[in-house]
């Protein structure tokens, strides 16, 4: 072979080996990625903890008045034939102090979980959201705002429980004629009692066009071997069905949920709303959720919101929220998760005006 023909053989090697290179590093890739919200935040009323009545109003830089102020790395690897492996690791910030927030309470609090996802659906071990909670999620009409939604009476009545579920394993189902079923099991992992800390929850879900149809179910034992700073095993049943239609610009959405505490409430919750593109810069949504304890009826709250988001850039959004929170007997609902989680007796007006940046 002469000397030319060993160049161009020697620059093929070397661009197929660029290309063999290329490929592979295309197969497994990181993300890191994030949200920093904070906002500030009137109340008319707050709850004296001790007294149980009206503190007075308060005024409040608070984090995370609109979405969790998070950051996190989320990988992927094509492993060939369909099949993946993935992971995420995601901790929750208080941008109010520089600690942890909306978490567990633990470095990765939020999620922390390895799993293979391909034709089979996916399997996943670790920290992670139950299916009860993401079927919460897709029905909700405020988009589990941390002001004025389902989110805040959720954490109002459970904390952390069925958020950050630890020890878990799940399987979600492929979707099969539009249905897809998701099943979770959290192990307490305390010797000698295997239902200590046990949780476990299901889903199923139907999508069609712009239609979504689900239920799930949840239920947690105290105890266990997990360590969370704030507690993630409060014993309770859940119960949730819910619809969502989009159509154009106009999303609609209602759900019945249901928190059985044990020991406490027995609290049912109706909630429905919209949300409305109006322009490209500009969304408006509402939703109103009423609350009524199943052991004595004369516990009962009304919570109603509205918000309206200024989209300044893909990152980048300013928004303001109004709402009204009006609790009967015992019943403390709350307006916001942070800075208003409960709420006092009789009528209280809030409102947040913020700013939120994605990365």
């Amino acid at each position: 072979m002469n000397s030319h023909w060993k160049c161009r053989a020697n620059s093929g090697l070397i661009v197929l080996g660029i290309v063999v290179s290329g490929i592979a590093h295309a197969q497994s890739s990181v993300t890191l990625y994030g949200l920093v919200d904070g906002g500030l935040l009137y109340t008319s009323k707050s709850l004296n903890t001790t007294t149980g009545q009206n503190d007075g109003h308060k005024f409040a830089m608070v984090d995370s008045a609109l979405s969790a102020s998070e950051f996190g790395m989320r990988g992927v690897e094509d492993l060939g034939g369909g099949l993946k492996a993935t992971f995420v690791l995601e901790s929750g910030i208080d941008i109010s102090s520089g600690g942890f927030g909306n978490s567990n309470g633990n470095m990765f609090g939020r999620q922390a979980w390895v799993g293979l996802s391909g034709n089979f659906g996916a399997v996943k071990a670790g920290v992670q959201y139950s299916p009860f909670v993401l079927s919460a999620i897709a029905t909700d009409p405020r988009g589990i705002s941390y002001f004025g939604s389902g989110a805040v009476i959720y954490v109002g009545n459970v904390f952390a429980t069925g958020l950050f579920n630890q020890n878990a394993v799940s399987y979600t189902s492929p979707v099969i004629a539009g249905f897809q079923g998701s099943a979770l099991f959290g192990l307490g992992g305390k010797a000698g009692d295997f239902g200590s800390g046990r949780q476990y929850s299901a889903s199923l879900k139907y999508q069609t066009g712009g239609l979504l149809v689900t239920a799930a179910l949840y239920n947690g034992n105290a105890g266990g071997t997990a360590a969370t700073p704030v507690p993630s095993t409060v014993p309770f049943v859940g119960r949730t069905i819910g619809a969502a239609y989009g159509f154009g610009n106009l999303s609609v959405k209602a759900s019945y949920t249901l928190y059985k505490i044990s020991g406490s409430f027995d609290n049912r919750v109706y909630g429905g709303g919209a949300s409305y593109a109006m322009t490209p810069a500009f969304d408006i949504d509402g939703g109103v959720w009423v609350t009524s304890d199943g052991n004595d009826t004369s516990n009962h709250s009304l919570l109603t919101a509205i918000g309206l988001k200024y989209i300044l850039s893909k990152a980048t959004i300013l928004y303001g929220q109004v709402g009204l929170v009006r609790n009967h007997g015992l019943m403390d609902t709350g307006i916001a998760i942070n800075g208003a989680l409960n709420g006092a007796p009789g009528t209280t007006v809030g409102t947040v005006v913020g700013i939120q940046h994605r990365f």
